[in-house]
């Protein structure tokens, strides 16, 4: 191997990934495409795989998710978030954010978790608890969620590179690790962030505006307020439909024999089978709950989604293009060091959802490198779920922005240096546990 054309060919990788990051959205995927052109056209290497089943998975899942936001099946969900977080107001720190988890897996989506921002604060204060603290931790839970959602786009990017030979690590295989690493890993953080910041009692600037009559004192409330959401029939029939269809995604991962074979009488992979089953989901809701199709494409789960398949694809490509022609190097290489330091891959993901704001971004990125390393996949799946909190290290999200709106005590910052924000902490708190969870699951069940 050349090793000066070696570091060329990685500072073009690095620098597209760079610029793609400065302008964020659909830009990753344009820098990721010229980086390709470049990689192909000067240094000529061989085009590497585009990931087709990727992108075919989110597109799919994309388009159920958004004809179920438009039947109101997003909105039924957190109006039963809702009452569920409001059924244990002293608890919320734990719960709200545990709650945020669990439907941002089953929608494969953090969009759930805005119209529950003002609950989570308006309980908090009135239970005389900091709303900075369930806040902040809720958003970060969204970020950890998406590595346990069968229906997610980084779980859709996952799926594709490891369970195919030689790896066979197939989507239940990963579910059994991140999905308990996520869990553990949230309540530890639960402890550790229900002490972050003073008390209500103790903030000199709540109390202050507590004073002036800019905010009632906590308790004064008769009522908690509600998710500002519509509910209806048709929403819940979409979003039940929608969680059948995850359900059954579950199931033919666990049971091999339930599923068609294919012309060599193997069972079809999952990749083809969560198509299949998102189709069939979003006509069900189609002809159950009757939503307006024309307005599916102007859904945020649909744009957002959309965005995620386009950065995917760019920045997929122009990664296999560079790594498929270095395998044997970085396994020789960088492999060793890899497999003695783990979390040095842990490492590695957090750094690119940091940049990227993409948890599929960084696992078509970093998780090709994890794999040709060696390390095993159970230990791979565990770190990666906890690495998904780094995109909410800077203050930079629109769950953050919101939150921090949302709260009208102004405990929940932004900050104004970049680590003085109210997710900093939470952040790093619930990476670190759910990385050191997850490899402790991975190495015992994967």
């Amino acid at each position: 191997m050349d090793i000066v054309l070696f570091i060329v060919e990685l500072l073009v990788v690095l620098a597209c990934i760079v610029m793609g990051t400065r302008s964020s959205g659909v830009a990753l995927g344009l820098w990721g495409g010229l980086g390709v052109a470049i990689l192909v056209f000067v240094f000529r290497l061989p085009p590497g795989s585009p990931p087709i089943d990727a992108l075919l998975i989110v597109i799919t899942v994309v388009v159920a998710s958004s004809v179920m936001q438009v039947a109101g099946g997003i909105d039924w969900m957190v109006s039963v978030a809702a009452k569920i977080i409001s059924a244990h107001p002293k608890q919320i720190t734990l719960i709200a954010p545990l709650v945020a988890f669990l439907f941002s897996v089953g929608a494969g989506t953090s969009n759930i978790l805005y119209p529950l921002l003002p609950v989570i604060q308006d309980l908090s204060y009135r239970n005389d608890i900091r709303p900075s603290r369930p806040l902040s931790l809720s958003v970060v839970a969204t970020g950890v969620a998406l590595a346990c959602s069968p229906v997610s786009a980084a779980m859709a990017a996952m799926v594709t590179l490891t369970e195919v030979p030689p790896y066979n690590f197939e989507l239940v295989d990963i579910l059994k690790v991140t999905i308990p690493a996520a869990v553990v890993g949230i309540v530890i953080s639960s402890f550790v962030i229900r002490r972050l910041g003073k008390d209500i009692a103790d903030d000199p600037e709540i109390q202050a505006k507590i004073a002036s009559g800019e905010l009632a004192a906590p308790g004064a409330s008769s009522d908690a307020k509600q998710a500002e959401v519509t509910v209806t029939a048709a929403g819940r029939n979409a979003a039940i439909i929608f969680f059948l269809g995850v359900f059954a995604i579950v199931a033919f991962g666990l049971f091999k024999g339930i599923r068609p074979l294919d012309a060599e009488g193997a069972a079809v992979s999952m990749t083809p089978i969560i198509e299949v089953v998102m189709f069939v989901v979003g006509t069900l809701i189609l002809l159950i709950s009757r939503p307006k199709m024309a307005e599916v494409p102007t859904t945020t789960v649909f744009r957002a989604g959309m965005v995620s398949a386009v950065a995917l694809f760019g920045l997929a490509w122009l990664t296999d293009t560079f790594l498929s022609h270095y395998t044997k190097e970085i396994s020789s290489s960088i492999g060793g060091l890899v497999t003695s330091a783990p979390w040095i891959f842990a490492i590695g993901v957090f750094l690119v959802c940091v940049l990227t704001t993409s948890q599929s971004t960084a696992t078509r990125t970093i998780v090709p490198i994890g794999l040709a390393a060696g390390i095993p996949l159970g230990l791979l799946s565990g770190m990666w779920a906890g690495a998904f909190a780094g995109i909410y290290l800077l203050p930079t999200n629109g769950s953050q922005i919101a939150a921090a709106n949302f709260d009208v005590t102004g405990s929940t910052k932004l900050g104004t240096k970049l680590i003085d924000h109210s997710f900093f902490v939470p952040t790093l708190v619930l990476a670190v546990s759910t990385i050191v969870v997850g490899a402790i699951f991975g190495l015992l069940w994967g």
